[in-house]
């Protein structure tokens, strides 16, 4: 007797059922759950790759976030009122969620900006400097040494956008593009009277994270070192903070216990996308409920199945058909049904993240095109709980025959 023919009798011994409608309704209610929950491993990574990938953009709220003492009516004037001690640094790292602080320095000398040309303008200015491990958009020219001419600058983005949309019409002067503003060269007078210096500096990058304008920390050091006064403090007012929440609710009551001040801009968004955890979470329980269910329909399916088969199994296991092979052919008729279901979702799952890939480029943001690999852990993990369910009931229902 041929394997095919042999398959065939066993199928129409052993598959015998009257009602179906139990066994697509499971495997509905299997599919729905899968893609439920690879859809909300989905929406998760894509945030966490929004915040913290390679491609991380601070249009989403920033984990970073610049506090400082907010200035009031008491403390208005009083010198070093509202600067950092080395107490307040170290406590600051230790508050709830923090998991990096670092230091903005700031001139304490004074840096004249001059430009010609049909722009031309000459002001004060004043420049900070943060580590570089906290600069959003690292440029490759960005490092300076003691004796070089060249200062290379980082302004913030939201500077371009006051010149070209407010400033730049109402004075009726070009606006201006990222490329051409790093073609222009400004002339930086740094220092007092004959020790000043001048210095050809040229903006190489723009950030979304700080909201000014930053020059290497080497030069702010050299600076502060030749042409600060004398006796004046070098503790920051400003401290740049990353944090794991700074929705959490505990960080904020320590913000307003030390009567710190943030853009409020940041903790709105950090409270978006813990709305958006939370939504994530549900959907999660939901979706293991859906498949929970759907898993119980299948297994009784399968009992039900096998119970009916009952006479038939008792007459080939007495022919010589012995209890692994009957079990083996079991799974091998159902399994396929369950894969099925799951590489349908996972089919769902792929076409949702390539579409929102898609759509998230029209907001300068950047997406993977295929899920990342906590949907795939996902989906190999539910698989597998699923194989083994399937494989467990098979053998189960054999051995009460």
């Amino acid at each position: 007797m041929s394997d095919a023919v042999q398959k065939n009798i066993l199928k129409k011994l052993l598959m015998r059922t009257q009602n179906r409608s139990r066994l697509w309704a499971a495997l509905a209610a299997l599919c729905i759950g899968t893609t439920l929950l690879l859809l909300s491993v989905m929406i998760w990574w894509n945030f966490r790759e929004l915040l913290y990938g390679k491609n991380q953009n601070d249009t989403l709220g920033s984990t970073f976030l610049i506090i400082g003492k907010r200035v009031t009516e008491q403390n208005m004037g009083m010198a070093g009122a509202t600067v950092f001690t080395p107490q307040d640094i170290e406590n600051v790292k230790h508050a709830p969620q923090v998991e990096d602080l670092g230091i903005i320095s700031s001139n304490h000398f004074p840096v004249y900006a001059m430009m010609g040309g049909k722009l031309a303008f000459a002001t004060d200015l004043a420049l900070e400097s943060v580590p570089d491990k906290f600069i959003d958009k690292m440029p490759a020219e960005w490092k300076w040494t003691p004796g070089s001419k060249d200062l290379p600058i980082i302004i913030s983005s939201q500077f371009l956008d006051i010149y070209n949309y407010v400033f730049a019409p109402s004075q009726g002067l070009p606006q201006l593009s990222e490329g051409s503003v790093k073609s222009i060269v400004l002339n930086f007078k740094a220092g007092r009277d004959e020790q000043s210096e001048t210095f050809l500096a040229h903006v190489v990058g723009f950030s979304d994270r700080i909201g000014s304008v930053l020059a290497p920390q080497a030069f702010i050091d050299y600076g502060n070192k030749k042409w600060g006064k004398p006796g004046l403090t070098d503790a920051p007012s400003q401290v740049i903070l990353k944090t794991k929440d700074p929705s959490d609710a505990g960080f904020a009551a320590y913000l307003k216990q030390h009567d710190y001040n943030t853009n409020p801009e940041n903790l709105r968004w950090s409270k978006i996308r813990a709305i958006v955890s939370v939504v994530t979470s549900a959907t999660g329980v939901l979706a293991l409920l859906l498949m929970g269910i759907g898993a119980l329909v299948f297994v009784l399916f399968i009992e039900l199945t096998i119970a009916r088969a009952q006479n038939a199994m008792t007459l080939l296991l007495q022919i010589g058909y012995g209890p692994r092979f009957l079990g083996r052919f079991m799974i091998r008729r159902f399994l396929p049904l369950v894969l099925g279901s799951v590489v349908l979702s996972m089919m769902v799952t792929v076409i949702c993240q390539v579409v929102v890939a898609s759509l998230v480029v029209s907001q300068g943001l950047a997406l993977p095109v295929l899920p990342g690999w906590p949907v795939w852990l996902a989906l190999v993990i539910s698989t597998g709980i699923l194989a083994l369910l399937v494989s467990g009931s098979v053998n189960g229902a054999i051995k009460k025959q």
